[in-house]
């Protein structure tokens, strides 16, 4: 920390005896109608710089990291001279797919093929799906004295997020004690990705606990909202490159659904096991949060109090 703020100091030291607004090569040092700006995280970069000062020989490069929580790319327009429209925004959809061959269960015993035939297979199968949406939208005013410029105004934003995740297997899970039987313990059941290993569902409407395999599992989908207004510094250090943070008040708002898992279980009657193969879902527990403070770290809506660099363009 006392790096980051020596590094500051110095950056600004070194432009302060020279106050006019343009550079050596005519270059405006504050932004202008029509520019666009956009905004990084400044810590690595003056970490860097203030281990170069104070000789620490493990110094790491710095890197171009994003200004929110939620990875929303952040930045600016400018209507005219002191007014900026600003904006972050993250569209981010995945999928995974994951696969494993595994002993085919369907002739009872499983015996080794002879060499040097290979081994009768079927395929597990996982898949992963994701989605990622933050947007952020505000007025920001500006008012200030030669490179030091201070800001202020409003904004608004939302995020959603949700994922699910299918198991697929190449045996079929069967309850039945003679012939060929699955066994849901069995290392060649066991599931893949972020689930790891085999279930265990807990209740099966009766209280008992039943062995079983997952085949679905769905995240609790989330959905945040925030609206506040806001105020802040910055210094152009160099043409068009200032350093500054802000901080801000407002109202937030989060809901995350309940999580639900679906599994493949073998059947119970009274703790006994039956010849039947049952579907049974597990609910998570559902939470929101509301809140109305400072803050100096927004996450989904817009840039947060920690010290960024801005490049206007």
């Amino acid at each position: 920390m006392k790096k980051s703020i020596l590094a500051v100091a110095v950056l600004i030291g070194t432009s302060a005896f020279a106050q006019n607004m343009e550079s050596k090569n005519g270059e405006a040092y504050l932004p202008q109608s029509g520019d666009w700006a956009i905004g990084i995280d400044a810590r690595p970069f003056l970490n860097y710089f203030g281990n170069l000062i104070g000789g620490n020989d493990g110094n790491v490069a710095p890197g171009w990291n994003y200004l929110t929580n939620n990875q929303t790319i952040t930045g600016k327009y400018f209507a005219d001279d002191n007014t900026a429209y600003r904006a972050s925004l993250r569209i981010g959809f995945g999928s995974m797919k994951g696969s494993a061959m595994v002993a085919d269960r369907s002739v009872d015993p499983v015996t080794p093929s002879p060499w040097p035939a290979a081994d009768a297979e079927v395929e597990n199968t996982y898949k992963l799906g994701t989605t990622n949406i933050g947007l952020a939208v505000g007025l920001e005013k500006r008012r200030g004295f030669g490179r030091l410029q201070g800001y202020y105004g409003a904004e608004l934003g939302f995020s959603i997020a949700s994922s699910k995740e299918t198991y697929s297997y190449g045996n079929a899970l069967t309850a039945s004690t003679s012939g060929v039987n699955v066994d849901v313990d069995a290392a060649d059941d066991m599931t893949l990705g972020a689930m790891g290993t085999t279930m265990v569902a807990d209740v099966d409407g009766q209280g008992n606990a039943v062995n079983g395999r997952a085949t679905e599992f769905k995240g609790g989908s989330m959905f945040s909202f925030g609206l506040r207004a806001f105020i802040g510094a910055e210094y152009f250090v160099l043409p068009r490159l200032a350093i500054g943070g802000e901080f801000g008040w407002g109202l937030g708002f989060a809901s995350i659904g309940g999580s639900s898992t679906t599994y493949e279980v073998e059947g119970m009657t009274d703790g006994a096991t039956v010849e039947t193969i049952e579907t049974i879902t597990t609910e998570g527990t559902k939470t929101s949060m509301f809140g109305v403070d400072n803050d100096n770290n927004t996450g989904a809506f817009g840039p947060g109090g920690s010290l960024r660099m801005t490049f206007h363009f």
